[in-house]
């Protein structure tokens, strides 16, 4: 009796994740399906590349078209979404944090000899700005040795 305990108790110990992993599995490929079949047009989606885009045409069997920006539609297989997300809706208590408002002033006849001074040195840069240091790199030349 003890000789059958271990092989037993072996295979259920393997066994039994097997079981748990297939069936885990089978319910992501099931609901996998039912995404692939509930998409229409209008919807926006994600593809398993990371493309945002909006469902345009559903008709074909295998494939879908997704309008990736106003104008620009692309055929996609059916796979290749992995899930549909909601739009960004933007609120007005956003839109008005975002927005800065600076006051003009107008330009007075004091101001005028400063600006025709810049004019005149030729740089265009005024002088209580900072100036970088920054510079451009030669182009690289691919294959030639």
């Amino acid at each position: 009796m003890q000789s059958l305990l271990l092989p037993l108790l072996l295979v259920l110990v393997l066994a039994v994740p097997l079981i748990m992993s297939s069936r885990k599995q089978k319910k992501q490929q099931a609901a996998q399906q039912d995404l692939q079949n509930s998409l229409a047009p209008g919807d926006r989606v994600m593809t398993t590349s990371g493309l945002y885009g909006t469902v345009a045409d559903t008709s074909g069997d295998n494939t879908i078209d997704i309008e990736i920006a106003p104008g620009v539609v692309t055929t996609w297989l059916r796979l290749a979404v992995r899930e549909k997300v909601e739009p960004v809706v933007e609120t007005d208590e956003d839109s008005v944090d975002e927005e800065v408002v600076t006051p003009v002033t107008p330009v007075t006849s004091s101001d005028a000899p400063a600006e025709e001074s810049i004019i005149q040195s030729g740089n265009g840069i005024k002088d209580d700005e900072p100036q970088t240091t920054a510079q451009v790199a030669p182009p690289l030349e691919h294959g030639k040795k």
